[in-house]
């Protein structure tokens, strides 16, 4: 069998319909569905609502695959479900439940139901930071295979955010926390990893791979601190990298057509330490960073040593116990990868939007940036979505702007959506119309043009930080206590 034939074998086996929306943000991460499906402009969590469905408390997005819809929910205090219901009558399908066990103290705001499954029309995979990564049988709960990770370790107290994504055969999965930074590629069926890549020259970051189709192949990139990297799908090989990002990323870019377009907002290492530690209750002030400062911050659990010796100890240049000025930047990006962080000139535009063409090799950020421009209005959380060649961006406060994606030429905002405060999801698309979700618990439908026009600004009662999903002809809507169906 050739190799050619071989791969259009794994493509129609493994196939997703375009009705589903099968991981974080859909096909490809993208927040775009392709139905022509017709999608209501005017709801509210009464109003066009075919079913509700009662969960525990979450924050991750619903995912739809071969008419089952799964999420994840905290079931009490001590233990994380998984519910599959069934996407057209509500019906629950199957509940898992594991114990989260021993796991650090997180953010208010966070759940430990913080991550997102993805699922095809055999399978269901769901990560968990105590569990590591399942697959299980979408149609009974049933478990397949199991694979262990390292429990990953955020000083900060956001904690563990990351889902999979799919890619043919292949479960991908990038978690680049604050020890045991890695991407890994799982075998769909049988859970072995084919490959992983260690990414300890990274700082923590919350960004999902992402598909790009190029000339010479499919690549999956991944954005990090400091760099985009293009991976080789088959073997998990760095085939290139561009220095064209800061020091973390929370968004997730999107691919089309062969461009990796990203937006990103990044106040720095040494900013975010001094502002969360020094600034704290249990700092003083003083613009200086101790490690009892860093215990006191993070509470009555123990700091691990491998975290200070990968980082504190490495700052610490003069062995006095402290981290001051461009200490701290030495301290928490990986050497070789500054990153952004300028200890000796003007520090660099922190927000910025960018494209990127794929396919080329080695070091391309001179050879294949297509442009970048400084913006002050995007979000460090909420990804871009790119659709009818324009990039649409909404940040905290419901600011919105767009770019046409040729050049990066603005073309519209900054512009109030009409409803303001903060925002965890990411803006998705279908029908010709955006539907942005805000924490208040409103969803704001835009009409998709070049100029901004809100058509409604939507009540759903309840806050809401996943990003809502398209499939079916409907909207499928997590708050955090709810999945409702509206269409």
């Amino acid at each position: 069998m050739t190799r050619l034939v071989f791969a259009a074998l794994l493509i129609v086996t493994e196939i997703v319909s375009a009705e589903d929306w099968p991981q974080f943000r859909g096909t490809n991460c993208s927040g775009v569905s392709h139905s022509t499906a017709p999608l209501p402009t005017e709801f509210s969590d009464t109003q066009h609502v075919k079913w509700v469905v009662k969960l525990g408390d979450g924050i991750g997005s619903p995912v739809i695959a071969a008419g089952r819809v799964f999420t994840s929910a905290m079931l009490d205090d001590k233990t994380l479900g998984l519910v599959a219901i069934d996407a057209k009558t509500g019906e629950k399908l199957w509940t898992r439940s594991w114990p989260i066990g021993d796991v650090d103290e997180i953010h208010a705001t966070n759940s430990h139901a913080g991550t997102t499954p993805a699922a095809d029309d055999e399978r269901v995979y769901f990560y968990f930071s105590t569990l590591g990564m399942v697959g299980l049988d979408a149609k009974t709960g049933a478990d397949i295979w199991q694979q262990q990770l390292p429990i990953p370790y955020f000083i900060f107290k956001w904690g563990a955010g990351m889902s999979p994504v799919l890619y043919k055969d292949l479960v991908l999965f990038c978690q680049d926390d604050d020890l045991h930074p890695a991407i890994y590629a799982f075998d769909k069926r049988t859970g072995r990893i084919r490959w992983k890549d260690d990414r300890n020259d990274m700082a923590v970051n919350y960004s999902h791979p992402v598909i790009c189709e190029t000339p010479t192949g499919d690549e999956i990139v991944v954005a990090g601190t400091g760099l985009l990297i293009g991976y080789d799908p088959a073997t998990g090989e760095r085939l290139w990298h561009a220095r064209t990002l800061l020091r973390n990323i929370k968004t997730t870019p999107v691919s089309r057509d062969g461009i990796v377009y990203i937006s990103l907002q990044s106040k720095g290492i040494a900013s975010q330490w001094l502002a969360s530690i020094d600034r704290a209750e249990t700092g003083n002030s003083d613009n200086k960073v101790t490690k009892d400062e860093v215990q006191k911050f993070f509470g009555k659990r123990p700091v691990p040593e491998e975290f200070y010796k990968k980082t504190f100890d490495r700052g610490d240049l003069n062995h006095d116990g402290v981290l001051e000025g461009r200490e701290l930047d030495i301290a928490f990006l990986p050497p070789g990868n500054p990153a952004g962080a300028s200890f000796d000139a003007p520090v660099p535009e922190d927000e910025f939007v960018i494209a990127v063409k794929g396919g080329g090799r080695g070091d391309v950020t001179k050879t294949h940036v297509l442009w970048k421009h400084a913006t002050k209005h995007t979000d460090h959380i909420v990804s871009p979505l790119v659709v009818n060649d324009r990039m649409f961006l909404i940040k905290c406060g419901g600011i919105a702007t767009c770019f046409e994606i040729d050049k990066g030429t603005q073309l519209y905002g900054p512009g109030r959506i009409n409803n303001a405060g903060d925002y965890f999801a990411s803006p998705v698309f279908g029908d010709g119309k955006i539907y942005v979700a805000g924490e208040n618990g409103n969803i704001v439908v835009l009409r998709d043009a070049p100029s901004l026009e809100v058509l409604a600004v939507n009540d759903m009662g309840e806050s809401i930080l996943g990003t809502p999903a398209i499939a079916d002809g409907a909207l499928f809507i997590r708050t955090r206590k709810s999945l409702l169906r509206i269409e």
